[in-house]
């Protein structure tokens, strides 16, 4: 065979050898676990040597695995990606073998063909050791010698290879280590080894922590907790707290007194730390007949008498044994000594006592007459006698062994109403010894106390329009006194304002101090009262203080808004006319409201209830001023309608309306003159009659004022006279009446209309900051025939 024959079998083998590797070979390729949706495995459509521009067409596709699509190809780029998160240990739970693998087929028709396609999972250290059990409980006995193994509950890891646990730590313990062996199959496993001997004494828990960590890069761990509760062996015998014990004991003693209480203790716990007390053997038997030993407290007692002419030194051993299964003991030595004492008390008797007393008696009067004696000897015969420093009593020697007591300082009985007078009298052996006696005095009670207010003074706030009978406050005084120096009575200290009596105003109940009112309050005629409550005891002579009251009025909304300004015939609308020719911001009127109330619900706020045109007019709220937002134009209507509603701030809100009808005329020029106050636009005969009725109207004015001023003062406090209409203060610091308006405002425009021969006169004038003006409204006499309802005004200005 020729050279070109052997390549033409050579490649006829290699097609061959292709088609059918196409058809059984299998594609593998491997990726992490945990990879991110949309990440590209591999271009299997180059891998599979395919056109990617016919891929679409010939419709190739993956097969569904376990229900779960985790891979699809991108048809137009032939790139085989993720479509959804792939965990291997969710694939493959098992851990007998470190293999994981996705096997999938490509379809692709026009012809068919199918690819089998491998993708291996590769495991990463996504999964951390952990124990099945967070806390491992142990006990081990304190004898368990060094070298003792304990078994430990394992930690297991998802994850394989490399990436599953490695190996155990312990945290630092001086007595424990741990040892780590592999399972069969590959798993780490861990033992507690005891390095050092326990003891409980000494600790008897250990807390240790066990912490796994796998081989992963970066590592993982998880931990858990030991407790090993150390148990008790019998290895402590009980110890005194001395080896030896000297006692001091007087004859005499009474039986069942104690004489010392031994204490022992076992480091031990349970029954090998219970202890029992006994005699040794070296104890004599007369010692064991004179004192009781209690086998469970350790209390030595007098089981005898003592006689100190029989026996001066006692001398006694004991034993201190624990309940453990094998004993141990220790033991002491204990020595009473005997010593001589003073057998007869002194004696006290009361000979005479005068009880009970006054409070007020006086100081040095005698209380009581007192005896002592005492049947011993020597120093044990000799007393003295005393009472405690702090009570108000002293003992004076009148005679051998008899004593008075008397007072030596003023009683109170409100302080201390009764005294345990305890009389001690103690001789001067040694020991001493001594008795007492106890006398109970009693003081009566006499008035000494003035009945006392918790204040001085009283501010009770009541709202206007109260109750007739309602309850104010109850006033009530103390008094420490007894019974009828306690008792205490009220009254009212009667007090006159504008011919009433306060009792015709105000009530209280004599007994308990309960003030009411009488009658409903106004507080726009009354806004306070001021008395005095007196409160007086029934003892005699009767003592009693009082307190001054002061009742104020609060406000309520009860009154409506009165609208003062622009004036109104019999609450008639105001009709106006006004130039069409007006400039914007021009003043077109101004509504003043007054309101009787107090400051807060007399703040009034204005709006608009209707407006023609709401483009045109604009209103203050604060100020009431209506000004125009631009000119009027050919399409306005002539005829505007304006209900403005003035409203207070009280709760609920009360309001008045009025209603502006404003007119507009072609030839304001000629009827409507604006010029300054200080021009002469008066005829001669206008100025004269001008300036008369001024004159007239500012005389009046000032007697007006003189008038309300006497009034106001020959006012009493406790009642205030009705409210005058022509001096209500507004929140905006001006004082508006009927007919008299003054203003501490910076600047203010105001329109003023006077009476003249050629008409209405609109006059504007500005005043400068910082000044006072009075406005006199004087309305429109009924004999003009000007169609207007405004009032006539004129202005004064003071600095």
């Amino acid at each position: 065979m020729d050279t070109q024959k052997w390549r033409r079998y050579v490649l006829l083998l290699l097609i061959i050898f292709s088609v059918s590797y196409s058809a059984f070979a299998v594609t593998h390729y491997s990726i992490p676990e945990e990879m991110e949706v949309g990440s590209v495995v591999a271009n299997l459509a180059a891998d599979l040597g395919l056109d990617v521009q016919s891929l679409t067409k010939r419709k190739m596709r993956l097969d569904v695995i376990a229900n779960k699509k985790y891979l699809d190809i991108n048809k137009e780029t032939g790139e085989l990606f993720i479509v959804e998160r792939i965990d291997r240990e969710y694939l493959c739970p098992s851990k007998t073998t470190n293999s994981c693998f996705l096997k999938l087929d490509a379809t692709i028709e026009n012809p068919i063909r199918m690819f089998n396609i491998e993708l291996e999972i590769l495991d990463i250290n996504d999964n951390a050791p952990h124990f099945r059990r967070d806390v491992m409980h142990l006990d081990i006995s304190e004898s368990t010698p060094a070298g003792e193994r304990f078994s430990l509950n394992n930690a297991v890891d998802s994850d394989i290879g490399s990436n599953s646990i490695k190996t155990y730590y312990l945290s630092e313990s001086e007595h424990f280590t741990i040892e780590i062996q592999s399972g069969r199959d590959g798993s780490k496993l861990a033992d507690l080894v005891l390095k050092k001997a326990l003891d409980r004494e000494e600790q008897a828990v250990h807390n240790l922590i066990l912490t796994a960590v796998d081989g992963g890069v970066p590592s993982r761990s998880g931990t858990a907790n030991i407790i090993v509760q150390v148990l008790d062996t019998n290895d402590n015998a009980p110890q005194f707290d001395k080896e030896s014990y000297t006692v001091h004991l007087s004859e005499n003693s009474p039986i069942g007194s104690l004489v010392v209480k031994l204490n022992a203790t076992d480091l031990d716990e349970g029954q090998n730390s219970e202890i029992i007390y006994t005699f040794s053997l070296y104890t004599s038997e007369k010692t064991q007949e004179t004192f009781k030993l209690n086998s469970e407290t350790g209390e030595i007692r007098v089981k005898e008498i003592i006689n100190y002419e029989d026996f001066k030194i006692y001398d006694m051993e004991i034993i201190a044994t624990d309940k453990g299964s094998n004993s141990l003991s220790g033991k002491c030595k204990l020595t009473v000594l005997i010593t001589d004492m003073n057998d007869n008390h002194p004696e006290i008797s009361i000979k005479s006592f005068s009880g009970p007393v006054k409070e007020d008696v006086a100081v040095n009067t005698v209380i009581a007459v007192v005896s002592v004696s005492d049947k011993d000897s020597g120093e044990n015969g000799q007393v003295d006698i005393h009472i405690s420093d702090d009570l108000p009593f002293a003992l004076k020697e009148s005679s051998d062994n008899y004593y008075e007591l008397l007072v030596s300082e003023p009683l109170d009985r409100e302080r201390v109403p009764e005294y345990d007078i305890t009389i001690t009298v103690t001789d001067r052996g040694n020991p001493p010894l001594s008795d007492n006696e106890t006398i109970t005095l009693e003081l009566l009670d006499v008035n000494d106390n003035v009945p006392q207010f918790p204040q001085t003074f009283y501010t009770i706030p009541v709202m206007e329009n109260n109750a007739p009978g309602a309850s104010l406050s109850s006033l009530t005084a103390i008094d420490p006194d007894l019974h009828e120096n306690q008792y205490l009575v009220y009254f009212i200290i009667e007090k006159e304002i504008a011919n009433t009596s306060m009792s015709m105003l105000f009530s209280i109940n004599p007994e308990n101090g309960n003030l009411y009112a009488l009658k409903t309050f106004d507080y726009e005629i009354e806004k306070e009262f001021l008395f005095h409550i007196e409160a007086r005891d029934s003892g005699v002579p009767p003592l009693s203080s009082n307190v001054t009251v002061h009742i104020i009025i609060m406000d309520q909304n009860d009154n409506t808004p009165l609208i003062v300004s622009p004036w109104r015939a019999h609450g008639s609308e105001v009709k106006e006319k006004i130039p069409r020719s007006t400039d914007k911001g021009t003043l077109i009127a101004k509504v003043i409201a007054i309101d009787s109330d107090s400051v807060h619900n007399s703040r009034i706020t204005y709006q608009f209830l209707q407006n023609t045109d709401a483009t045109l007019f604009s209103l203050d709220q604060y100020n009431g001023e209506i000004r125009t937002m631009r000119m009027f134009s050919y399409r306005d209507s002539r005829d505007q309608r304006l209900v403005v509603i003035a409203k207070d701030n009280g709760e609920p809100a009360l309001s008045a309306t009025v209603t502006i009808k404003l007119s507009t005329v072609e030839t304001a020029l000629k009827t409507y003159t604006e010029v300054p106050l200080e021009y002469d636009i008066f005829s001669d005969l206008n100025l004269y009659l001008v300036i008369g009725l001024g004159s007239v109207s500012f005389l009046l004015l000032i007697t007006i004022l003189v008038t309300i001023v006497l009034k106001c003062q020959k006012a009493k406090p406790s009642k205030a006279a009705p409210p005058c209409r022509n001096s209500v203060i507004s929140e905006r610091n001006s004082t508006i009446a009927d007919s008299t308006l003054v203003s501490n405002d910076a600047y203010w425009y105001s329109l003023f209309l006077a009476e003249t021969r050629k008409g209405k006169l609109v006059v504007r004038q500005p005043v400068p900051k910082g000044a006072r003006y009075i406005v006199s409204s004087i309305p429109r006499s009924t004999g003009l025939t000007e169609t207007s309802d405004s009032a006539a005004s004129t202005l004064q200005v003071r600095k």
